[in-house]
């Protein structure tokens, strides 16, 4: 198993932790240069009754309280789902070096498929790269099963 599906695999257990309180199954970690975690996060919305509380800002706001400074530069975000409009401004807001993200979210993603905000060039600043579909088949998955069993 790869470095990157290694730490998906962590962020799929925040999604699955997700679960208990009935959020979408979301999960995030924050990684430094050096491969270790300092922050962590999974959608927290119905938990807290707060609509910012999307898994990447959960681990962003995380990570900056573990690191000390807002500045994450050098850090890299991972993230069972492609981030939406909102979680990409805190993402570029807080100088993520590198977003890896399992499933693409194709009504709603903001790093390649409908927007691509963390690669704008009309913006100050930018994500130096961002891989998709790491470990995606298991992220959707979980995504997808959830969702059924709400129509259920």
């Amino acid at each position: 198993m790869s470095a990157l599906e290694t730490a998906m695999t962590i962020a799929l257990g925040e999604a699955v932790r997700a679960l208990e309180t009935g959020d979408v199954p979301v999960g995030a970690i924050v990684v430094d240069s050096g491969g270790d975690i300092v922050g962590s996060g999974r959608n927290e919305r119905e938990a807290k009754g707060d609509p910012t509380a999307h898994a990447e800002i959960v681990a962003l706001r995380n990570a900056a309280e573990q690191v000390g400074s807002w500045n994450l530069s050098g850090h890299t975000l991972v993230v069972t789902l492609e981030p939406c409009v909102m979680c990409a401004g805190a993402i570029l807001n807080s100088r993520i070096e590198r977003v890896v993200f399992g499933a693409w979210d194709e009504k709603a993603g903001a790093a390649g498929s409908v927007l691509d905000l963390l690669r704008d060039r009309s913006l100050p600043y930018r994500v130096d790269e961002v891989v998709g579909g790491v470990l995606g088949d298991e992220c959707a998955g979980l995504l997808t099963e959830f969702f059924g069993e709400l129509r259920d």
